[in-house]
């Protein structure tokens, strides 16, 4: 397989840039400063000079906050230049993957015990926020198109690379005394490199449609926080606090937990405990502690 990997200066775009080139795939990786997904010219001129078999979507406006105000911007990356990345994939005979998130589904706190395995693929979304909502209209704008697809959703997205809640909580530990984290939101990390594995297998058994890649087990951020001290070694006092405590311009779901089942069947899939991930992921921020 040829990959062509787009929005590859983000967190996740890196990490399968990584991948592919440690496992010796042949690849290409643009970042938006030299293809712009929302210009339909550059898209295609990308894929028809380097005819790719799978083109890797990791590009997106991820602003939670913002897209509650910015609708246009949140549209324009999250619906419109999917849907024409999507018929030029279909038109290309390209294989189209591309992320989604936890925040297509409600996110309320009750669902934890209609879905205490985690929202499954076959639920029908009902975004909370105009990001969710951004990101569902694009994976139906997908689904739209002729284009051979997978979709992937994830949650709590970490990594080596970019901005994440890890390396935050890391570099605040550093510059404070206490921390104080949400106690009231819930769901299961995917960590970046265990994303890609299973995009990868996901790919490699053929597999097409709508999947869920996360971590094993429910923790809240507070949870969280606390185990990412533990394994770095850092003595701080974590406080729990209720999201009150943080109002912040969208809604936050309260549960937000993906169920991992359907992925579990797939071969070659790796499903790994969520403290197993922190703990590959802080080796490959050994530098930053």
């Amino acid at each position: 397989m040829k990959f062509l990997v787009l929005g590859a200066g983000g967190q996740l775009g890196r990490e399968w840039k990584r991948y592919l080139e440690q496992e010796g795939y042949e690849h290409d990786a643009f970042g938006s400063s030299k293809v712009d997904i929302t210009d339909r010219l550059s898209v295609f001129e990308a894929l028809n000079e380097n005819r790719p078999d799978v083109v890797v979507n990791c590009a997106a406006y991820t602003d939670v906050d913002g897209a509650e105000d910015h609708w246009n911007e949140a549209r324009e990356l999250n619906i419109d230049a999917v849907e024409n990345l999507a018929n030029l994939c279909s038109d290309l005979n390209a294989t189209l993957v591309h992320y989604s998130t936890d925040y297509v589904f409600p996110g309320r706190a009750e669902d934890a015990d209609t879905y205490p395995d985690g929202y499954p693929e076959s639920l029908t979304p009902d975004p909370l926020n105009n990001y969710g909502l951004s990101k569902f209209r694009g994976e139906q704008k997908i689904k739209q198109s002729n284009a051979d697809h997978l979709i992937i959703r994830a949650a709590w997205l970490c990594g080596q690379f970019g901005s994440n809640f890890v390396k935050t909580m890391l570099r605040l530990a550093r510059e404070r005394d206490k921390l104080t984290v949400v106690n009231d939101q819930k769901s299961a990390p995917s960590l970046a490199r265990n994303v890609v594995e299973n995009s990868i297998a996901l790919l490699e058994s053929r597999q097409r449609g709508i999947y869920h890649a996360a971590s094993e087990g429910l923790i809240s951020w507070y949870d969280y926080a606390c185990e990412i001290m533990n394994q770095a070694g850092i003595d701080i006092e974590v406080e729990p606090v209720s999201s009150d405590e943080f109002p912040q311009e969208a809604r936050r779901p309260a549960y937000s937990k993906l169920s991992i089942e359907k992925l579990r069947k797939v071969e070659g899939a790796r499903i790994i405990g969520w403290k197993e991930g922190l703990r590959a992921l802080l080796a490959d921020l050994i530098d930053d502690l």
